[in-house]
């Protein structure tokens, strides 16, 4: 955080972890998506007095790094550079080669590596060499199970557990990885544990040692505490909130409801029509039960200005992190849609 934004006067209720705990780590991994959560976990552990030195943002591109535009908000690689920019602290960018895109295109061929940065500026690179071919042709179905809503597990936890396994600097000390589930968003998060070894975690490996942690520091925070810790750093949420979207997922969630992806039509019917082409052409609809073009002439678009689309839909981030008059943004407290 820069010198002119020091931290502010937040109450801090510690769950699970104390500061004295945080204290022994070496690093401190934040898996940062540019949303409400992944932010309110930083400034939760700031409030508690962790140093920024201490301090890794992660955030993992779920398009990839090659060129697809099918998933992401076009304005989110350059919002969490300048959120890292603002408080001063490393971002290392990761992704699945071919992105959403390229693992649901996969036709009896290897899911293809994960990309990691690296704090010497080189490009890690793991996995897609070996093991079983199979097929996908078809969209991440909505689901709790992660292997059938492969999104979440193959763009996002894989690609970190990548990252962990092929850095040698983790077999070293201890390191703790935070993520921002919560307990309010679905029945099946609401029984994830709060603290627990991290999947990478070998601290009794007899090759390879890595003391590795997984925290969920608002594991049991509402999200009217989310939008509070927001307002006490006067931060800037994801432009994505402004256009009513109450989750700062893929644009095109395969959780929206009707008025989500009546919305997305109206932000980038350019998108919205390849992604119904690609359910035509799976012969599986998304939704399983309904067409995307059928949902979205059920829903409504949400009501937003010219100005706010050009932000949420730009690919450069200009407005403040730091803002001096803070607002909650039209898309709290809305339908969230997320994980069953």
């Amino acid at each position: 955080m820069s010198k002119n934004h020091p931290l502010p006067a937040y109450p801090v209720a510690p769950d699970g972890l104390t500061v004295e705990d945080l204290l022994a780590y070496d690093r401190i991994i934040v898996a940062f998506s540019g949303g409400k959560d992944s932010v309110a976990c930083l400034l939760h552990i700031l409030s508690l007095g962790v140093s920024k030195d201490k301090i890794e943002l992660w955030h993992h591109d779920i398009d990839g790094n090659e060129g697809s535009e099918l998933m992401d908000w076009p304005v989110t690689r350059d919002y969490c550079r300048k959120f890292a920019e603002a408080f001063e602290l490393p971002l290392y960018f990761s992704w699945k080669e071919g992105g959403f895109e390229g693992e649901m295109l996969r036709n009896e061929s290897l899911t293809r590596p994960n990309r990691f940065e690296m704090p010497d500026g080189t490009i890690g690179q793991a996995g897609g060499v070996r093991g079983k071919k199979n097929t996908r042709m078809k969209f991440p179905q909505v689901t709790a199970n992660l292997m059938t809503r492969w999104c979440s597990a193959y763009l996002k936890i894989d690609v970190c557990v990548a990252a962990l396994n092929n850095q040698d600097r983790f077999h070293e000390g201890k390191t703790l990885v935070i993520t921002g589930e919560r307990a309010q968003e679905s029945s099946a998060r609401a029984k994830y544990e709060v603290f627990e070894p991290h999947k990478a975690d070998r601290r009794d490996g007899k090759r390879v040692q890595r003391h590795i942690d997984a925290w969920r520091p608002v594991h049991k925070w509402t999200e009217e505490q989310v939008w509070a810790i927001f307002e006490a750093f006067k931060v800037n949420p994801h432009p994505c909130y402004r256009v009513g979207f109450s989750r700062c997922s893929c644009m095109p969630c395969i959780f929206g409801n009707a008025d989500q992806w009546a919305t997305v039509k109206k932000l980038d019917p350019a998108r919205f029509d390849k992604l119904a082409a690609y359910e035509a052409d799976f012969g599986v609809t998304l939704k399983r039960k309904v067409s995307l073009p059928v949902l979205a002439e059920k829903g409504t678009a949400y009501t937003m200005s010219a100005e706010e689309v050009a932000i949420a839909m730009g690919r450069e981030y200009h407005e403040p992190i730091f803002v001096e008059e803070w607002k909650l943004p039209s898309g709290a407290y809305g339908e969230s849609c997320g994980p069953v």
